[in-house]
């Protein structure tokens, strides 16, 4: 991305956005009541729906869970998003062009839009490649692999054809340029200009955690094609391979929701582990697992708010499959959660122990999981002659570094015993020298993750009170009425009118909460309503009671009819009877006064009295009649 984006372009792109329309893809939404959306909430399990959405004000809150915001929180909640991501995807539904403020060319954003329907249309034009005859390579290939028309349908897999310019004609057609096709890696050069890159294999869409095709990754299948075994997309403006991780679009709300992810090692395994009902597996594209990978992930799994999530790695068993054991065992401990390794039956990879055995030798596989310190460490050992003396201390020595590597005191003296036992040697010698190599530097400096996570809680202050909530206040009728009051003015101000509103703030309340959010409303008057407005309310509030502004902006109005002339008459009664009652209260204060008043020398004030007890009843008749 060029910089950061324009703060105008965001509240444009926010305010052309339709919340509802974005929200509903994910949420069946129902009408409940005037201008008011409800649904299941998508952030946690609920059986009566308590997610709300008011598409006028572009604001979402749970009543279940307390999750509120905008469309771009929404994104950002639901699809584990950055702020710029989010931006970004809104504006290229919207098809507009996002500046930057460090000048850098606006044209990215609008390359960046390009680039992704050239994806999305290629996709488009694999999978109706796929159900041709001449696609019968890639169709017998997933039959073989158990993957029916449907399984294809689901992840989007398709067919090149084997043509030198097949896709590049049809695009071409679309609109698209010879230089954008080949900035988004579809087309190669050569000698005789450009060709399809993806020709005669078949084809998996990869996609970003949007869902918006960003690259592809293609299977040799024909005996005449010399090329890689896996042909993936070059790096591009829209496809990093390093932080793409294929499957995650599909993964990330069950990865999200269970604090688990499985990573298989390519794409037909990722399919089978989903077929099998294993829905949280990932895999990378073309690359090793690093850690750009792992700051994905981690995002998508709570990591950094909690450590008790798991990490499951599969690993075939050949030179290769060791190596990214090796790599994966390197970057564990970035992770806060908890990482396992999980090998097949005879060491089948998911895909073809689906194929053999089925779903349930896949779940089995992933059931049966080691420690990914064990894994690593009875890898060593089965490298060693364990029936030798001189075995057992070269494999020792192999062994102590990965011992040593385990921060956690908790942890590190259980696999010490393990050592011992697995090595038939006196527990004393094997941690002499475990210590020995954690003084010599083998383990990995500072405090473990886990270990300094549980310390830090406990060593943190009380947390503080709960914020404060609608339904934590009294239930009498005076903090009623100035509860529906509010309700009105936070959510629909234009049909109270500016004059009511300038008055209720003037009045004194009986709820000592709801009198900080009509202060927040009195600091608003100028500027009563529109963009933004939800936001303003909630910063002019102390952090404890911005919940109850946004509660107040989703409970349902106390109005069956939709119209809005009705509403408009009831939302202007409701606050009017809240400065009545602050009338009465006058009257009432103006009459002990009257009543108090004696004799000649009270007179002059007690004609006063009466001229203020006229302006409140004239005040009382006008408020009955607006």
């Amino acid at each position: 991305m060029a910089g950061l984006i324009r703060r105008s372009d965001v509240d444009e792109v926010r305010s052309r956005t339709d919340i509802a329309a974005v929200i509903g893809e994910q949420v069946a939404l129902k009408t409940a009541g005037v201008g008011s959306l409800k649904g299941l909430c998508p952030f946690h399990d609920e059986r009566s729906p308590s997610f709300t959405v008011r598409p006028a004000v572009g604001r979402y809150h749970c009543f279940g869970c307390g999750v509120d915001g905008d469309v771009i929180s929404f994104l950002m909640e639901l699809d584990h998003l950055s702020f710029a991501d989010a931006v970004e995807s809104l504006a290229s539904r919207l098809n507009y062009t996002l500046t930057y403020e460090d000048g850098q060319p606006q044209q990215d954003s609008a390359n960046r839009v390009r680039l992704l329907e050239a994806n999305r249309l290629a996709a488009e034009y694999f999978v109706g490649e796929l159900a041709t005859p001449a696609a019968s390579p890639g169709q017998q290939f997933l039959t073989e692999r158990g993957f029916d028309a449907q399984a294809a349908a689901r992840f989007g897999i398709g067919w090149a054809p084997k043509s030198w310019d097949a896709l590049t004609k049809h695009l071409r057609g679309k609109g698209f340029q010879e230089a954008e096709l080949s900035a988004a890696g579809l087309v190669s050069s050569g000698d005789r200009g450009i060709y399809d890159r993806f020709r005669g294999r078949l084809v998996w869409p990869i996609r970003d955690l949007t869902g918006a095709v960003v690259g592809f990754g293609a299977r040799r299948l024909l005996e005449d094609d010399q090329g890689p075994k896996y042909l993936n997309t070059p790096e591009t403006a829209v496809y990093h391979k390093s932080q793409v991780l294929y499957g995650l679009d599909l993964a990330k709300r069950d990865i999200s929701r269970e604090h688990r992810v499985v990573v298989v090692e390519g794409y037909t395994d990722v399919m089978a582990c989903h077929l099998a009902g294993v829905t949280t597996a990932v895999a990378t594209c073309g690359t090793a697992f690093g850690a750009d990978h792992i700051k994905v992930l981690r995002r998508v799994l709570g990591d950094e708010a909690s450590a008790n999530g798991e990490v499951i790695f599969t690993f075939d068993p050949d030179a290769a499959g060791q190596k990214a054991a090796v790599r994966a065992f390197a970057e564990e401990q970035r992770f806060a959660a908890r990482t396992f390794v999980a090998v097949g039956v005879d060491g089948l990879d998911p895909s073809d122990l689906r194929t053999q055995r089925g779903d349930e030798a896949v779940r089995a596989m992933l059931e049966a999981k080691h420690p990914m310190f064990e894994y690593m460490i009875r890898r060593v050992l089965d490298m060693h002659d364990l029936d030798s003396v001189e075995g057992q201390v070269a494999a020792l020595r192999a062994a102590v570094p990965i011992v040593a590597t385990i921060r956690d005191d908790n942890v590190r003296p259980a696999y010490v015993r393990l050592l011992a036992r697995w090595l038939a040697m006196d527990l004393a010698a094997v941690d002499r020298e475990v210590q020995r190599g954690r003084r010599g530097g083998a383990a990995r400096t500072g405090p473990d993750r886990r270990d300094s996570t549980r310390r830090e809680t406990e060593a943190a202050p009380r947390p503080p009170r709960p914020p404060a909530s609608l339904r934590s206040l009294p239930d009498d009728p005076a903090t009623r009425l100035e509860r529906e009051a509010l309700m009105m003015i936070v959510q629909v101000p234009h049909l109270v009118g500016g004059d009511l509103i300038r008055r209720s703030t003037e009045v004194g309340f009986h709820n000592a909460t709801l009198a900080v959010v009509r202060d927040a409303i009195g600091s608003q008057l100028a500027q009563l309503g529109g963009a933004g407005w939800l936001e303003r309310l909630a910063g002019e509030v102390p952090d404890p009671i911005a919940p109850i502004v946004q509660e107040l902006a989703f409970l349902p109005l106390p109005v069956r009819v939709s119209e809005e002339e009705q509403l408009a008459r009831t939302a202007k009664a409701t606050v009017a009877s809240l400065v009545d009652r602050h009338l009465l209260r006058r009257k009432a204060d103006l009459v002990r006064q009257l009543q108090r008043t004696e004799g000649a020398a009270d007179a002059e004030r007690g004609r006063e009295l009466r001229k203020q007890l006229v302006v409140v009843e004239a005040d009382r008749r006008t408020l009955r009649g607006a």
